[in-house]
């Protein structure tokens, strides 16, 4: 944007105008009226060649260059838009955090179990350790095994082997995942013929299952209803816990995020399958998404595409 002594917007380019909404048959005009942006006013008066700023209106992030204008007196303002950069930073640094958190707390236990078998205990507390060691390894090699599930995910195209197979009779072997605490209330068709890749699609549902029993009540049910609508087929997993703050609904599909970090680890996992399932999901072409219910507990829906529908 060419802007004159006066704080005033005399000309702005294409890109300019279509961020910011710009009438050009309205310019000249305040720097604040042309882009309801009064912190842009504190970037132009300070002067310095580089400023990052906050946008209140649009809540986005750029960065401001400063340089003369071909008057004396104007100036050119040209911004970049850094908020989807700043994003990634925030979740790299957020995974990083989340990967420390996660991983200290079985290698602190691996260190205490290790440093109590070097003072030679009895017999009985030798075992009980070593299944310590055992338990606390294990949990560790799921980590970095689902970390690297994740990374092959999103490091480009998937490897998919789609074969044609009944939804309803998947869903059927999957209900163990519920847990015997837990009794599995299936509402679909008699049969539901699909074509997509059978073992991630067992993948995500089967995590949405582990999921709902880790939140659910002991005793209570989980729901699955499986729909076929517009071409699509959705099957959602509804659990009867306490439900989740929409706020949260979005960001529990990311690495490591936990709606309640007081929870222990033993029954809340470590926050990496939502966010397998949300990628095994985006591979074979579909979405999944979560909302609360109206009789309470919280609803995970995995939608297939058309293509992913064969005859019944």
């Amino acid at each position: 944007m060419l802007i004159d002594r006066d704080q005033r917007v005399l000309a702005a380019n294409e890109a300019a105008r279509r961020y910011f909404d710009i009438d050009p048959s309205r310019l000249p005009a305040s720097l604040v009226e042309v882009t309801l942006e009064g912190n842009l006013v504190g970037a132009l008066r300070a002067g310095t060649p580089h400023v990052e700023v906050q946008l209140v209106h649009r809540r986005r992030t750029v960065t401001s260059k400063l340089v003369p204008g071909p008057q004396p007196g104007e100036t050119l303002m040209f911004l970049t838009d850094l908020t989807d950069l700043r994003r990634l930073e925030r979740v790299r640094q957020e995974f990083v955090a989340n990967l420390v958190h996660e991983l200290k707390t079985p290698i602190t236990s691996l260190r205490l179990t290790a440093e109590s078998l070097l003072g030679e205990p009895p017999a009985k507390d030798r075992t009980r350790f070593a299944d310590r060691l055992i338990r606390e390894a294990d949990l560790m090699s799921r980590i970095i095994d689902n970390l690297r599930q994740l990374a092959e995910l999103e490091s480009g195209v998937p490897t998919l082997e789609p074969t044609a197979f009944d939804l309803v009779e998947l869903i059927e072997e999957l209900r163990p995942r519920a847990g015997a605490a837990h009794p599995l209330h299936l509402d679909a068709p008699e049969s539901v013929n699909v074509t997509t890749d059978r073992a991630k699609l067992a993948q995500a549902i089967g995590n949405l299952l582990d999921n709902a029993a880790k939140f659910s009540p002991p005793g209570s049910a989980i729901d699955i209803r499986v729909k076929v609508i517009d071409g699509t087929v959705r099957v959602g997993v509804r659990d009867h816990g306490p439900g989740i703050s929409p706020e949260h609904w979005q960001r529990v599909f990311e690495r490591f995020y936990k709606v309640d970090r007081a929870r222990p680890r033993e029954a809340g996992g470590f926050g990496l399958g939502l966010a397998i399932t949300k990628h095994l999901v985006q591979s074979l072409g579909g979405k999944v998404w979560t909302e609360a219910t109206e009789e309470g507990g919280q609803v995970f829906t995995i939608e297939l595409p058309t293509q992913a529908l064969t005859s019944p």
